[in-house]
């Protein structure tokens, strides 16, 4: 019993979030000292309390068609003065476009999409301010024979997943289920299943779980697995069976019967305590695909019956109704924390995001 509780997250139940945490710490852990900080020798993470004269605030507006409906999925380019550097987002279901925590300056739109003439809008922000641009009004391209109206949802968020399938921490540690668009698009469920799918079949994944499987081993948990080859197969068998069911059922099967997103949003403004709120929160809520924040059952109860699922193949000694629920608690508060990382650490380890002003996060 005893061996069981010191597994902590390494039983049972193996979601996304917590796999990610366990093995970012493991690399924070053996990262060298330069590796978190900047060339001055500064810690990375203090810099994102200095304070700033200057107050950010938000650029949004809403592209439609020439008959007044939403364009889904038009491409909304944001440059400064440097037109090398810029960010990008895609509109959402009815046509918005939302840039959030925008330092003060002059700023440049460029709003494309299929089968439509390009736009640009210019402005300027000032200090603390939300600007709202004009509503966009996309003309028919000329000489287009097939017009394709808007990029339909599904098109869009395909589109979103594709970015999220290259967020890798520090180039290689997959970081799938996080979206930093300000303007995500639901995802259906052969998308959900698809980032599960894409999840489990990772080579990090693989990697992770056998040395986990090796720590387990030297540590000699879950005893009833003997030692040997044998004794590793089996451990590393269940942590991956873990891993598999607790992704599928806790980031997918449940999700698409329940209508509910698995990924945390990124937030990535305002003040540090409501971001520390928000990161916390989203361990027991999260958005449902009708855009509205409701209590996060999916991560619940996929971490539950992950669980109920493990007695069928753990030890005699480490089963039992009692450590599923107390590791479901256990995962909540994992993923609380994972969420926070995610939040001021994880973006600035992550390389192949869309391009934008240094400047802002």
């Amino acid at each position: 019993m005893r061996d069981a509780v010191r597994g902590g997250l390494q039983r049972r139940i193996f979601p996304a979030a917590r796999f990610f945490a366990l093995g970012l710490g493991i690399l924070i852990c053996v990262l060298p000292a330069h590796a978190q900080s900047d060339p001055n020798g500064t810690a990375a993470v203090a810099s994102a309390h200095e304070p700033d004269p200057e107050i950010a605030g938000t650029i949004s507006g809403t592209v439609l068609d020439d008959t007044g409906a939403a364009v889904v999925g038009a491409r909304v380019r944001l440059t400064r003065e440097d037109p090398a550097k810029f960010q990008e987002a895609l509109t959402g279901d009815g046509g918005q476009f939302l840039f959030l925590n925008i330092l003060p300056g002059d700023f440049h739109l460029t709003i494309t999409a299929d089968g439509f003439t390009t736009q640009t809008f210019s402005g300027t922000l000032h200090s603390g301010e939300n600007v709202s641009t004009p509503q966009f009004k996309l003309a028919i391209a000329p000489n287009v024979t097939v017009v394709r109206v808007s990029m339909t949802k599904t098109e869009a968020a395909e589109k979103q997943i594709k970015q999220e399938e290259k967020q890798r921490v520090l180039g290689f540690m997959p970081n799938f289920y996080v979206s930093y668009d300000p303007n995500p698009i639901p995802l259906d469920s052969k998308q959900k299943f698809e980032l599960a799918w894409k999840t489990t079949v990772n080579p990090y994944s693989f990697a992770i779980i056998g040395a986990i499987a090796g720590i387990q081993q030297a540590d000699n948990s879950y005893s009833g697995y003997g030692q040997g080859a044998q004794g590793y197969g089996k451990r590393y068998g269940a942590g991956y069976a873990d891993f598999v069911t607790g992704t599928f059922i806790g980031g997918a099967l449940l999700p698409s019967i329940l209508k509910q997103d698995p990924r945390y949003f990124y937030k990535g403004t305002g003040s540090t305590h409501s971001r520390v709120l928000y990161a916390m929160a989203n361990a027991v809520i999260c958005k449902g695909d009708n855009g509205r924040w409701q209590p996060n059952y999916s991560n619940i109860l996929g971490s539950l019956a992950a669980g109920g699922i493990s007695n069928a193949y753990y030890p005699a000694a480490d089963r039992g109704a009692a450590l599923t629920f107390e590791n479901a608690f256990i995962g909540i508060g994992a993923t609380a924390a994972v969420n926070v990382l995610q939040e001021f650490v994880v973006r600035k380890l992550t390389p192949h995001l869309p391009a934008h002003d240094p400047a802002n996060p």
